[in-house]
């Protein structure tokens, strides 16, 4: 499994890649990273054929513990997927940018 840091991840944040929030929809909406889509943990195995194949995913949570454990279900599923260390927590701790609402 490959985990990267809030500043690796702000780097391939400002690149595009695709995020993935795997933290509880009230969560989410209280704010996520700007282009999050969300996928709850719990429902992310019935979820991860909508990840293409070929495209690496950034699996996010709260403070990294789901995202690990995101990122392991989405790995399983033949996708490529890394986990954010910190999660939204440190990122908004940094002063990072998050958005509120459902868009998921």
């Amino acid at each position: 499994m490959c985990e990267v840091d809030l500043g690796e991840f702000a780097v391939r944040w400002a690149d595009g890649v695709p995020v993935v929030d795997v933290r509880e929809r009230w969560e989410y909406v209280d704010g996520h990273v700007p282009g999050a889509l969300l996928m709850p943990l719990g429902q992310l195995a019935a979820h991860t054929v909508e990840i293409p194949a070929g495209e690496v995913v950034y699996v996010i949570c709260a403070s990294g513990n789901r995202s690990r454990e995101g990122t392991r279900i989405v790995e399983a599923a033949g996708r490529g997927a890394v986990s954010v260390a910190g999660g939204t927590s440190g990122w908004a701790a940094l002063g990072r940018p998050l958005d509120t609402g459902d868009r998921s």
